[in-house]
């Protein structure tokens, strides 16, 4: 199914879209990838949607990607006695392990890792950082607080701890349960929260095996301080604005969340940006102008995919929320600024023979009548690396295996096809010419790149481009391969 656009749109599921009819007109309004919320629904609810965007797939013969987002452990207080107590600025405020009921002047945190890792002047956030408290002392089972922001704290309402790296694995006992169920399943990426440092990453591959892509999710302070050896072991990036801007200062989240995006791009590795793009969408068919800036602001800068959680998942208004992001996307990529955006922020690399290749196949379509680029990648880089590239013209991304054809529908401007496997160069051209033609990206007149790897059918062989034209004829009696 082809997009006008090159951005890719990441819809939740949830129980405003769990049936048949609606996974499929969110497909078909533009969704490239599905989210399957892991915090939310039985196995049981999982696997049927799980079941029926792969019956959408099979239906309209059109790979679509499954990311599962693993919930990650969950930092709460315990219950009050009253059910709420108001705080106010100023007042003394003390956490600890009693699991008695709590007042206005204690509660529970049944975390003593968290006392573990206080220090004085450490601040704790509740229910998303609308109460702010200040840690005088601790010890290992006690915190006695100052209340910096009052307000109403009530029953079991998440706690955040932006200041200190929690000694907290990324993957919770809940979580190891959720991972095996979504890779037993088929899912194509995993979606990791709390990740604070590179481990938590190497962990969740460790128990994956290869049988889905792993995705970090930056949403702490201490991720965004490891970046750079997160990023080297991740296969993608989340810029999970809703807990960073919790636990950050809100106007440090943009030049992050720019800052992100061009690394993940330099390294050929897929980003989405979530939180809140749409969030008025939720109840009104009409989004706010803040928030289609805030998208187009993501896609000028260079994102990979955008994201739409509640707005798809419980909103009223699914479809909607999914054509809003399609036709701000084709608007944003229509803009005469938008590739010089694009191309001015491409980094200088050092080349291997595969990156030399994908360059060269981008500078050959732009400055001639190319129509489209078609890559041979078995494992997802060469397609990878193409996607890095930005070209103007699309980019057709053929294999052979079904997983990879999945995965790269999370990543920029992959057009994904299957193919059959192939033995000889001629032959892939071929391929390539009637994918680009029945995709509607080329006619037989017109001639297109394509790149491939020599013996096929292995990983990291790409060292053959060639130009070649859309017409058959042409290619059996001009093409000796």
């Amino acid at each position: 199914m082809r997009r006008l656009r090159n951005v890719k749109v990441v819809a939740t599921l949830g129980p405003a879209s769990e049936t048949y009819e609606m996974i499929r007109a969110l497909h078909e309004a533009g969704a490239d990838v599905f989210r399957l919320n892991m915090s939310h629904g039985t196995h049981d609810e999982i696997r049927s949607k799980h079941q029926i965007i792969r019956q959408v797939e099979q239906d309209l013969n059109s790979p679509i990607a499954i990311l599962a987002d693993l919930q990650g452990p969950k930092l709460r207080v315990g219950a009050f006695a009253n059910g709420e107590e108001l705080l106010e600025e100023g007042a003394r405020f003390r956490l600890d392990l009693d699991e008695a009921e709590g007042d206005v002047t204690r509660v529970c945190l049944p975390h003593p890792e968290i006392f573990a890792a206080l220090k004085p002047g450490a601040h704790l956030l509740v229910n998303d950082g609308k109460i702010r408290l200040k840690v005088d002392s601790y010890g290992k089972d006690f915190a006695e607080c100052t209340v910096i922001t009052g307000g109403v704290i009530s029953n079991r309402k998440g706690v955040n701890v932006p200041d200190v790296v929690l000694p907290l694995a990324a993957l919770s006992a809940k979580d190891r349960k959720d991972l095996e169920f979504a890779c037993e399943l088929g899912v194509d990426w995993l979606a990791l929260s709390f990740v604070q440092r590179p481990r938590d990453v190497e962990e969740a591959r460790e128990l994956a095996r290869g049988r889905a892509a792993i995705l970090s999710k930056i949403e702490k302070p201490a991720a965004v301080d490891n970046f750079d050896a997160i990023l080297a072991v991740s296969d993608g990036i989340m810029v999970a604005r809703g807990d960073l801007g919790v636990e950050l200062p809100v106007q440090a989240v943009p030049p992050i969340q720019k800052r992100l995006t061009r690394k993940c791009r330099n390294a050929a590795k897929p980003v989405i940006v979530a939180t809140q793009m749409l969030e008025s969408m939720i109840e009104s068919p009409m989004p706010t102008r803040a928030e289609v800036s805030d998208v187009a602001t993501a896609i000028y800068e260079g994102v990979d995919a955008v994201m739409l959680s509640a707005e798809s998942a419980a909103g009223s208004y699914p479809v909607e929320a999914v054509t809003t992001m399609d036709k701000v996307a084709v608007e944003v990529e229509a803009d005469e600024n938008y590739m010089q955006i694009i191309a001015a922020s491409r980094g200088e690399r050092k080349y291997g023979v595969a990156e030399g290749i994908v360059a060269a196949a981008r500078e050959i379509a732009e400055t001639t009548n190319i129509k489209a680029i078609c890559c041979f990648t078995q494992s997802g880089t060469t397609g990878l690396l193409t996607a890095r590239e930005r070209p103007r013209v699309p980019i057709l991304a053929l294999t052979s295996l079904e997983r990879t054809a999945r995965r790269l529908c999370l990543s920029w401007g992959c057009n994904c096809v299957i193919v059959g496997e192939l033995e000889r160069f001629k032959m892939a051209v071929v391929s390539a010419a009637r994918a680009a033609r029945a995709g509607g990206f080329a006619v037989e007149t017109d001639q297109i790149v394509v790149m491939a790897g020599v013996p096929f059918n292995v990983p990291g062989t790409t060292n053959i481009l060639r130009v070649a034209p859309c017409d058959e004829r042409l290619i059996y009696n001009t093409d000796p391969g």
